[in-house]
């Protein structure tokens, strides 16, 4: 097959230089093996040398290359538009050939590191140069595009920059500071590192944070380092200052998060119950940060919200578990039969299970076994302790009451019955885990075939 046309791949180009760096390496995954006599081996090569290009210019840019978020207008995070790290890139490598070719041949060298960072730093001070000075068309591009995404926006990403070869050294850092941000090197260390950032800006202070936060899985853990900076703030300190934007952003992802915990539809399925699960330790783990990392008054301000969103937190966690008692003894009915003896519910086994009922409990269920390792530490321990207790005792008598029918042949339909019993092996598992699970299969296979099994009972 024919290699592409010049046109075609000019038109390719262009669409991989501005497709994200996600799609990029996908595409680049898809043409590993395509050979270079190939029809796409040209598109290989071009995809390839994107590639290595971003890997560069992301390593010059590291102190800000996660900043780069969609449009660049995130009302809750300094962030600046994608399109604008391109055409400074562009900018970039017209005015600074030589040190780009010497940063590339430094890296195929494996060159110190320190010969790297300074390449690093003179590129993004050069970059900063540009922007502001908004020399050439790609610099007023990209300045123009920031300006639209949020005010000045142009004039911060500059002062970010500014800043970068300070924050490029705290990189190397930060996970020994996150790790450890009680210790006294880490405080020091943090502590020299901000006033390094203040003495190139004087007003530096919050893009210094926004900065780290940025090259953090979870932004708000950047608390830890604000913390260490300022020795543990009070409350009032820091709501007062320009950082408290840091405290206010983790207290309202709480109130989504505990929303989105209370919108939960059971009839999602278990994956979305482990979900909600997930938010809940998100929480948790967000109200332990900021009780940790701030001195907080309960009474009032940041203090009372945080003890409004426990008791919230606890409060909707037990509804969803007493939703869940509910759930799973609806799904597995019983009734009282009128020609009993002793009359006392047992399992109604005569018509077919209601799936969207057991696909309710199956999702409840998840949810509070997804909560095992965080309940103690959420408050609401007590709450999962007894639904498990009463749910565990249920289901043995559930299991016991309907093998003993099964034995007794007082069943009609023994796959109604087989499906009954997976059901209960299914929340046996969720609520006291799989051994239990197993053990109800066991007897369940060896009620049912009783010639080649020999009922197991732990």
């Amino acid at each position: 097959m024919a290699a592409l046309t010049e046109r075609k791949m000019k038109i390719v180009r262009i669409l991989v230089e501005t497709a994200p760096d996600r799609v990029v390496g996908n595409l680049r995954q898809a043409l590993a093996d395509t050979s270079d006599e190939s029809a796409l081996g040209g598109v290989r090569k071009l995809v390839e040398a994107e590639v290595f290009d971003r890997t560069l210019r992301n390593m010059v840019f590291q102190p800000v290359a996660p900043m780069f978020v969609g449009g660049g207008d995130d009302s809750h995070a300094l962030t600046f538009p994608t399109k604008a790290l391109a055409l400074i890139w562009r900018a970039l490598r017209q005015d600074e050939p030589e040190a780009l070719d010497h940063l590339r041949l430094a890296e195929d060298d494996s060159a110190a590191g320190h010969v790297l960072m300074a390449t690093y730093d003179h590129l993004v001070q050069c970059a900063a140069a540009g922007l502001r000075a908004r020399a050439g068309d790609d610099y007023r591009a990209a300045a123009e595009v920031c300006d639209l995404a949020r005010p000045d926006g142009a004039a911060l990403l500059a002062n970010c920059l500014a800043i970068a070869p300070v924050v490029r050294h705290a990189i190397q850092k930060l996970p020994e500071w996150i790790a450890h941000p009680g210790s006294g090197d880490t405080a020091a260390a943090a502590r020299l590192a901000y006033r390094d950032a203040v003495e190139i800006d004087e007003d530096a202070g919050y893009r210094f944070f926004e900065m780290l936060a940025a090259q953090l899985a979870e932004p708000w853990m950047v608390l830890r380092i604000i913390s260490a900076v300022m020795e543990k703030p009070t409350e009032r300190y820091l709501a007062d200052s320009e950082l408290a934007g840091f405290g206010e952003a983790v207290l309202n992802d709480i109130d989504s998060t505990l929303a989105a915990v209370a919108a939960l539809d059971p009839e999602t399925g278990p994956t979305q119950g482990r979900a909600a699960a997930k938010r809940v330790e998100l929480v948790i783990h967000q109200i332990v940060e900021i009780e940790s990392s701030v001195d907080l008054q309960k009474d009032h301000g940041w203090g009372q919200r945080i003890h409004k969103q426990r008791m919230s937190l606890a409060n909707v966690v037990e509804g969803r578990l007493r939703e869940a008692e509910k759930a799973a003894l609806e799904a597995l009915p019983l009734h009282t039969p009128r020609q009993q003896r002793v009359r006392r519910p047992v399992p109604r086994l005569g018509v077919p299970p209601d799936e969207r009922l057991v696909g309710r409990a199956l999702t409840l269920l998840a949810f509070s076994d997804e909560l095992r390792a965080t309940a103690n530490y959420g408050g609401f321990s007590s709450a999962r302790a007894k639904l498990v207790e009463k749910l565990g005792e249920f289901l043995g008598h559930y299991v016991e009451d309907v093998l003993d029918m099964l034995r007794a042949g007082e069943v009609e339909d023994r796959e109604a019955v087989a499906t009954f019993l997976e059901i209960a092996a299914e929340f046996s598992q969720l609520v006291s885990g799989e051994k239990a699970g197993e053990l109800v299969r066991r007897r369940t296979q060896a009620a049912l075939h009783p010639d080649s099994h020999s009922e197991t009972y732990g």
